[in-house]
């Protein structure tokens, strides 16, 4: 589904920074677009940045099923800084619907990372979409080994082995055990 991206620049709280640039809307089915103005309102200004493909994969519906079940479900917005162009210093990587990899490219620390709002289409969409194909997969729990792991150790090493010292064994104990 193509989303686009509605990116809001307002004046700067500090000196440091004169524009406030934030990924505020998505509008699910727009046509392609370049940092078209959609309106202006004293110094804020609201932009359709740019329109990205939103897929869905069978192999996410966990992730999907995660955001869906949140107070407020959400698509994340990927941007990424880009110097060349001051008017439009922002690059929209991707729009997803999947917090796990809306994660990952946030751990990364080279994307900015926005949440925003799931507009109810998107939502029916997503819903239909895990209805479909989630499978809820059983927990299994691991078994562990049966080696007893509670004994006492004596020394560092494997029991098998034979070792003539053992430099973490105390003396007086080694030359009790031969």
């Amino acid at each position: 589904m193509p989303m686009g991206v509605v990116i809001r620049r307002s004046p700067g709280v500090t000196r440091w920074a004169k524009w406030a640039w934030l990924a505020v809307d998505v509008l699910p089915g727009a046509a392609p677009a370049d940092w078209k103005v959609l309106r202006e309102e004293g110094e804020t200004t609201l932009y359709h940045a740019a329109t990205r493909k939103v897929r869905l994969y069978p192999s996410d519906t966990e992730a999907y099923v995660h955001e869906l079940q949140t107070r407020q479900p959400s698509v994340y917005v990927i941007l990424r800084r880009v110097d060349d162009r001051p008017d439009a210093p922002l690059d929209v990587v991707m729009v997803t619907a999947s917090p796990y990899e809306a994660q990952d490219y946030a751990d990364s620390g080279e994307e900015l990372v926005e949440k925003v709002a799931m507009p109810a289409a998107v939502l029916a969409w997503v819903t239909d979409f895990v209805e479909q194909h989630h499978v809820e997969e059983a927990f299994v729990k691991r078994r562990r080994d049966r080696q007893k792991t509670d004994g006492v150790q004596d020394g560092i090493g494997d029991r098998r082995i034979a070792q003539t010292t053992d430099v973490y064994r105390a003396p007086t104990r080694h030359e009790a055990a031969e």
